[in-house]
């Protein structure tokens, strides 16, 4: 049942993202905040989905720690592509930092351009993190709110990797607090899986790291409230690392 459960949600999520695709066409013209509704009704489509169709639900704590003013950097574990369009449905601007080729993709990408999503060519070095900087300087300056993977990439439950320089770069150079953000989705959306499992995902907003830290304090504290807080949500839906969770759900 799950697999079937699994198939008709793809099937689904991926219809839904191609009507999309073509249904906004039209945007594409108008202000950018026309793109931004857009951007929430796509989440919101998927996540609706995800409920009716897998029985995959998601929990939000948390939020009181996000800066009134909307100006803040958001320093997410990731684990899942569900990671990568949640928060448009949650935050009221986000900006997300991301690969550059992501901005090549037909309809998907020319989308994310015209809502100033921050590409960066890694390859350039420190050329990037100049380019990466004076980007989200001016959306802070909009009152968005910088999103950011600190490590670079989708890791599995339980794993962890090296945090990479450019949320310190944002960090040391922007005076904004960081709001750490830990979840859970691995456990039930994991990577390259087909496999779509019934649960809560939970998203926890942790307590804001405020500007002015020496860099390597910054980077201890940041690595320590996101991974042990990843552990706790993960202890809370039953998950071990070396076998299955409370459930039967594989581990990743």
């Amino acid at each position: 049942m799950t697999f079937l459960r699994s198939l008709l949600f793809n099937v689904a999520w991926l219809s839904w993202t191609v009507v999309c695709c073509l249904m906004f066409i039209p945007l594409l013209v108008l202000p950018k905040g026309a793109m931004k509704a857009a951007a929430r009704l796509w989440t919101r489509g998927i996540l609706t989905l995800a409920r009716w169709m897998v029985g995959l639900r998601y929990e939000i704590r948390g939020l009181e720690n996000l800066p009134a003013d909307g100006r803040c950097i958001v320093a997410a574990k990731h684990q899942s592509a569900w990671d990568t369009f949640f928060f448009h449905g949650v935050l009221a601007d986000p900006v997300y930092i991301l690969k550059k080729e992501l901005l090549h993709i037909p309809f998907v990408g020319w989308y994310m351009a015209r809502t100033q999503q921050i590409g960066i060519d890694r390859s350039t070095g420190a050329k990037a993190l100049k380019f990466m900087v004076k980007a989200a300087n001016q959306a802070a300056e909009e009152q968005r709110q910088l999103v950011i993977f600190p490590e670079g990439t989708r890791t599995p439950p339980g794993d962890s990797r090296p945090y990479k320089p450019g949320i310190t770069a944002l960090y040391g150079r922007l005076d904004l607090p960081v709001v750490p953000v830990a979840l859970n989705s691995g456990l039930f959306w994991a990577r390259q899986s087909f496999i779509k499992y019934p649960g809560t995902i939970v998203v926890e907003f942790l307590e804001p790291i405020p500007p002015g830290q020496d860099k390597r304090v910054f980077m201890k504290t940041l690595h320590e409230r996101i991974e042990d807080a990843c552990a706790r949500l993960n202890r809370e839906a039953g998950f071990t690392a070396t076998g299955a969770d409370a459930s039967g759900m594989p581990a990743e």
